[in-house]
């Protein structure tokens, strides 16, 4: 319908551009003020000539726009094109469904078809065989989802774990097709992979690739059956193709779809018996009641299709007082008034508009707004929205439509349309006022916008900042959700529908809309991720925003583009972000927002290593959060300004920030932020010396992050635990510590924590001996850091990976990795790192043949660590220089630094070294 409307306007002005021609000619023939060029000077030669040309061509341009006059039944679908996944345009999501849709009571004989497919998959299981794909295609209406849902139903006993359905959206009017690296992105989420452990970033071939391989993976072993319905080209199905022989794959297309080693399952017009017998069982009516011969042609007329089949029988169910000649003159009047359509389509379009014709006014209203919706299910608190009713009335509707078998329903109330029931509702809805579909859009993007905020009063913490309500919201009706189970539930079936109302709302250019919904769903995105589907609707958002040159909202999508960006280690684009939506809230004034970004920056700072910039920024921040009066922003400045000065080896500032901040958290209740403050204190207390301290802190966050359910951060109070553990002595319990807080880190995808995890058992690795091992985690840690940027955590494996290699006699690549620890600690500022560095360089000299040199770096972190008061790295200096004595000079002169050494070791509980200490010294004596 759009097509034929773009094309008259292209009619008319190409059409206008001519006759403007020919009348400038007649015109200036007459006049003959001016003269055409080339073979139009001969038609100003001719004027009369012109004035006839003239007449063909407006009565022409007539005629051509009668024949193109828009007509309420659906049109010939197009080839559905798949948008370019470049990242540019709001971002989408599949529906995926973890269990087979209901089988449907009108499912007919298809007993050749399933018999085939069943044999099929028998034979492969039984066989040990690969099972192939199998491609089940035929025209529009013909059953081939139904076919598809029936066969999975009938097959699932043989797939224990899993059933998976997946519209992709191929031939749905108003959505694009689902793309491979979103379909992907939705079905590892279905299959219990957590969103931040799936592939990310902004090269889309890799992801999609990274997401298949994951997918894959998932698979591997596993029987399990997956339906990919209305797929639009083997190019969008091929990455979601399990690489396993144990899963069945069942896809349904309108088109034959080009699939290697493929079994092909064409699903036909139903034979016409077939097509009776499911007449008269949905018509609820006794066979010898109905005229044999009025019923052969019924079914003729709607093309043997089962769904109009199934839509006239339910007409003459519905109308206890109609006979079968009734419903057959209603349905060739109603083919009469669509006679300029092709047959194909006036024969399913024609039992639609019987179904439609009988339904109420406000059903027919009702229906028509389904036309609007982009989305691919919605409820009734939808259908309110859409239809201006309330809920009680929607489901009524709905309900009604249901029994009219022009809706489906699927679990948990839900419902959705049939593909050609959607182009049927859309060309119905295009023939009304051009606003209506502006004013359904805006009302459902209000009721996502009131639903929303009831969700984010679960899952956001207390005082940030989320979008208000809506104006009016008071009067629009929400789900229950009374806890942040029910809110992240409900957000994630709602995912797909709201992000295909904002690309609808961005079509629409309803920018503001955009803008408010892209804000509201921030908070859910931030912490469910996945993170490039974020990317995707800040960006849409901040384009929004500088359409309307709101320079609020534009600095509102920054921040957030920034924190996400943050996430996924894109520091750069993160950093870039964040300073422009610092500069955007400055110029409006807004020091709440601004300190927001600041702080943000802030911790992208640090993590980058520009200590001083991001010192600068967390000060700023709490200076602006001090002014405010906003307690929990101060607390955040305060705790990402302790771990600055932590990394900087400030510690006794570390501990008066983090201090301070804890107070703030536990006066705010906010036990998240309580936790993380306890951990860091943690961090700085072992650092000191201060270990049984250090010991406690880290409990007290663990139990806290437990009562959470926050499994990724008891995984990194769990890592800092073992790391205590490991220098007291406590190799075992340091061991259990790492190990699960690896396991954590691995079932959620964290590959920072997981590469601290995997570091510290690699230390763990080479003090008990297992060099090769140790070699190889560390090796490992540190590739991950590298991949994501961590440089603090770089230098780490790098240091340990130095002493393991020089225990192993590889002294050139120990010596190397010292160097490239050294550089980065220093560029780093962090001070009790290269004290530790050098302390290890000097046991590898000491140890390799070169005592003196070993004494200069052992003497340099005694320097270091006196200064930042750092005891443990003072004992192993003071321990080097010993020793370094011992084998230049001579036990004597090593006594006094040996002892001192030893004295720190049993104050800080370090026995293993104060017990190789006194036998070095016990050995001089005797």
């Amino acid at each position: 319908m759009r097509a034929r409307r773009g094309a008259a306007i292209a009619v008319i002005a190409g059409g206008g551009a001519i006759t403007t021609m020919l009348v400038g000619l007649v015109t200036n023939a007459v006049s003959a003020q001016s003269h055409w060029p080339s073979w139009l000077g001969w038609l100003q030669a001719h004027p009369w000539l012109s004035f006839v040309i003239l007449g063909v061509v407006t009565a022409g341009l007539t005629a051509l726009l009668t024949a193109l006059d828009d007509h309420r039944a659906p049109e010939h679908s197009p080839e559905p094109v798949v948008r370019p996944d470049d990242g540019s345009g709001p971002p989408g999501a599949a529906l995926v469904l973890r269990s087979l849709p209901r089988d449907t009571t009108a499912f007919t004989d298809r007993s050749a078809e399933l018999e085939s497919l069943v044999h099929s998959v028998r034979a492969a299981q039984e066989n040990g065989e690969a099972l192939l794909v199998h491609v089940i295609d035929g025209m529009p209406g013909v059953g081939k989802t139904t076919f598809a849902v029936h066969a999975g139903h009938v097959l699932s006993g043989r797939f224990p774990d899993g059933q998976l359905f997946v519209n992709l959206n191929g031939y749905t009017t108003g959505r694009s097709p689902v793309q491979a690296t979103e379909a992907l992105a939705s079905l590892l989420a279905a299959t219990g992979v957590p969103t931040q452990q799936i592939p990310v970033g902004d090269d889309v071939g890799a992801i999609t690739q990274a997401r298949a391989a994951m997918w894959r993976s998932r698979l591997a072993g596993k029987k399990a059956l997956l339906i990919l319905d209305n797929a639009a080209s083997y190019r969008q199905l091929e990455p979601l193709l399990p690489g396993g022989s144990d899963c069945l794959v069942l896809v349904t297309s309108r088109k034959r779809l080009a699939v290697h080693e493929e079994v092909v399952l064409p699903v036909e017009a139903l034979p016409p018996d077939h097509a009776l017998d499911l007449f008269i069982r949905l018509s609820g009516r006794a066979a010898d009641s109905l005229d044999r011969d009025i019923l052969d042609d019924l079914v003729r007329l709607c093309g043997y299709l089962p769904l109009g089949v199934s839509l006239l029988a339910a007409r003459l169910r519905h109308h206890p007082s109609w006979s079968v000649e009734d419903l057959h003159e209603r349905l060739v009047a109603a083919q009469d008034r669509l006679g300029e359509l092709r047959a194909g389509e006036r024969a399913i379009a024609a039992t639609f508009d019987l179904s439609y014709r009988d339904l109420s006014p406000e059903g027919q209203r009702f229906f028509q707004c389904l036309g609007f919706y982009p989305g691919t299910e919605l409820d009734a608190y939808v259908g309110a929205a859409l239809g201006s009713v309330s809920v009680v009335v929607a489901r009524q509707l709905l309900d009604g439509l249901y029994d009219a078998h022009l809706i489906e329903e699927h679990q948990g109330s839900r419902h959705r349309l049939h593909d050609l029931l959607r182009d049927y509702a859309r060309g119905l809805a295009d023939e009304g006022d051009s606003m209506d579909h502006v004013q359904a859009a805006q009302r459902v993007g209000t009721y996502h916008l009131a639903a929303l905020a009831v969700a984010n009063e679960h899952i956001v913490r207390g005082g940030a900042i989320v979008p208000p309500p809506p104006d009016g919201a008071e009067n629009v009706e929400t789900p229950g959700m009374e806890s942040r189970t029910a809110a992240l539930a409900w957000l994630e079936n709602e995912r797909p529908n709201i992000l295909a109302c904002i690309r609808q709302a961005n079509e629409l250019a309803l920018h503001s809309l955009v803008i408010r919904l892209a804000a509201a769903m921030a908070p859910f995105l931030r912490q469910a991720g996945p993170w490039d589907q974020a990317v995707g609707l800040h960006r849409t958002a901040a384009e929004a925003a500088r359409h309307t040159g709101d320079q609020q909202a534009l600095a509102g999508a920054l921040a957030e583009l920034g924190v996400i960006r943050r996430f996924m280690a894109s520091y750069l684009e993160a950093t870039e972000a964040l300073n422009e939506a610092v500069r955007q809230y400055d110029t409006v004034g807004d020091r709440r927002g601004k300190a927001d970004a600041l702080n943000q920056v802030g911790i992208v700072w640090y993590l980058t290593a520009d200590n001083d910039a991001s010192a600068r920024a967390q000060t700023e921040a709490l200076a602006l959060y001090r002014e405010l009066g906003y307690r929990l922003g101060q607390a955040n400045a305060l705790a990402d300004l302790g771990m600055v000065r932590r990394q900087t080896s400030r510690f006794d500032e570390a501990i008066e920030a983090q201090s301070e901040a804890l107070s703030i958290y536990r006066e705010l209740g906010d036990r998240q932020g309580e936790a993380n403050s306890l951990r860091d204190l943690g961090i700085v207390h072992c650092l000191m010396g201060e270990y049984g301290l250090a010991i406690r802190r880290q409990r007290e966050a663990f139990d806290i992050y437990k009562v959470l359910d926050d499994r990724l951060h008891q995984a990194y109070a769990l890592n800092e635990l073992g790391v205590v553990q490991r220098i007291t002595g406590d190799l075992e319990g340091a061991r259990d510590a790492h190990t699960q807080a690896l396991e954590h880190c691995t079932e959620l995808g964290d590959r920072f924590g997981r590469a601290n995890s995997i570091r510290h058992l690699g230390v763990l690795d080479r003090l008990s001996g297992d060099l090769p091992t140790a070699i190889r985690v560390l090796e490992e840690a540190l590739d991950t850091y590298r991949d994501l940027g961590g440089r603090g955590g770089e230098a780490a494996s790098l240091s340990e990976l130095g002493v393991a290699r020089g225990i192993a006699g590889q002294e050139a690549g120990a010596v190397e990795a010292f160097r490239q620890s050294l550089e980065i600690l220093r560029d780093l500022g962090d001070r009790c790192g290269e004290a530790e560095v050098l302390n290890h360089s000097g046991v590898l000299l000491r140890t390799s043949g070169g005592p003196t040199a070993g004494r200069g770096r052992f003497e340099q972190a005694l320097v270091l660590a006196r200064e930042i008061r750092c005891p443990l790295e003072e004992a192993r200096a003071l321990e080097g220089i010993g020793r370094c004595h011992w084998t230049i000079d001579g036990p004597a002169r090593a006594e006094g630094m040996l002892h001192e050494a030893l004295t720190i070791y049993r104050r800080l509980g370090v026995n293993a070294s104060a017990d190789d200490v006194e036998r070095l010294l016990v050995s001089q004596t005797g």
